[in-house]
């Protein structure tokens, strides 16, 4: 089997929920499950990114092998060289897009640093989303090239090597935010005032030291996907459902000393999430690969699942775009997204997470138009 339409309807459903739960209306007004846990824990939104590193290690299984038997090591990995750089590079860019920021009444070039209408210096982030996808893919690309046969056993020694990092660099709490070893390192290496603040400090969810169980979890995909090429969809399926229950259940099995969390990207994060996600691509396989069901049905999201890294872009690039654009609304500026939030979507009846679900509901159908109308034209954007 060299395609199976549950992998291509897996990445774009994952690609779909990103855009969801990254665009709501207003972030004031979210429902509980469309919300990252607070540190520990795990919530539905949790699950998105982590899924979208496992697609990503699907997706190599079904290329890395054919680049391996059709030409040299160093188009290999000059061709992989090339694509983390690139990918990583459109995360960056998009960080600092469009380049230019109200304060005020004036708009000021966003430079590498500057003062924010608080009178606070920022900077331009380095890692994000995008950053982390690139280092992951990157990397991971090369172990199983150097490692073909034992990906599995070198995706498990990466977690524990990360588990073990945390207990010994770590200090008081070696799972919370300042304790966590990954949070001096990243303001030491990239300083402070160019990470994430989204914590009320300088932390970066997709810092440099928790990318390392992220490449595990794409080598796991990787490895999840070579049993999608080699079985057909009935032993697939099966194989599928053990391997899930045994990464879920050893995920859990640790949590108690190992807690989820997503900030951080711990290895019994890596280990849930994963067996979810192969758990439900198990199913994803017996209702599309081997029982054949609702195929049309699928083509919204395998249409999104063919052009995951353009649409997902697209999705930063256009609210970027739009908050240079100023609409004057009661006594303040919204850019044209917010306003036709406020005019149409916070209207909707009942609770005001009802309008912020609706837009973000509303986005989603219009990138998946988008990525059907790329997909009939056989437009593909691929780094």
């Amino acid at each position: 089997m060299n395609r199976s339409l549950a992998l291509d309807v897996f990445r774009g459903l994952t690609v779909a929920l990103m855009i969801l739960v990254n665009n709501p209306g207003t972030w004031s007004h979210i429902y509980a499950p469309f919300e990252h846990a607070a540190w520990h824990g795990l919530t539905p939104t949790d699950l998105v990114f982590p899924f979208f590193l496992f697609a990503v290690g699907n997706a190599q299984s079904l290329v890395l092998p054919r680049i391996w038997e059709s030409n040299t090591k160093n188009y290999f990995f000059k061709k992989v060289w090339k694509r983390t750089l690139f990918i990583f590079l459109i995360g960056f860019i998009l960080n600092w897009y469009p380049f230019f920021t109200w304060i005020g009444d004036d708009l000021k070039v966003r430079s590498w640093t500057w003062i924010n209408a608080d009178g606070v210096e920022v900077g331009i982030r380095i890692l994000g989303v995008l950053q982390r996808i690139a280092l992951a893919y990157g990397i991971s690309a090369i172990l199983e090239y150097l490692f073909p046969k034992k990906v599995l056993t070198v995706s498990l020694i990466l977690l524990i090597l990360y588990w073990g990092m945390c207990i010994a660099f770590g200090t008081g709490d070696v799972y919370s935010l300042e304790g966590f070893f990954g949070t001096m390192v990243d303001r030491t290496v990239l300083t402070p005032v160019h990470l994430y603040q989204g914590e009320g400090v300088a932390f970066d969810p997709e810092g440099l030291m928790s990318t390392i169980p992220a490449v595990a979890q794409v080598m796991l995909g990787y490895w999840v996907g070579r049993i999608l090429v080699a079985f057909n969809p009935r032993r697939t399926m099966k194989a599928l459902m053990k391997r899930g229950v045994n990464l879920l259940i050893l995920g859990i099995l640790i949590s108690p000393i190992n807690p989820i969390n997503k900030k951080i990207w711990t290895s019994s994060y890596v280990l849930v999430t994963t067996g979810l996600a192969i758990l439900i691509l198990a199913g994803l396989v017996y209702v599309f690969d081997r029982k054949k069901i609702a195929t049309k049905a699928a083509y919204f999201f395998e249409a999104f699942g063919k052009n995951p890294l353009f649409i997902f872009v697209l999705s930063a690039l256009v609210p970027k775009t739009m908050s240079l654009i100023r609409i004057p609304y009661q006594d303040k500026f919204l850019t044209p997204l917010q306003w036709f939030y406020e005019i149409v979507c916070s209207k909707f009846p009942g609770p005001p997470e009802n309008g912020s679900l609706l837009y973000a509901i509303l986005l989603v159908g219009l990138y998946g138009l988008l990525a059907i109308w790329l997909d009939k034209r056989k437009l593909y954007f691929k780094v």
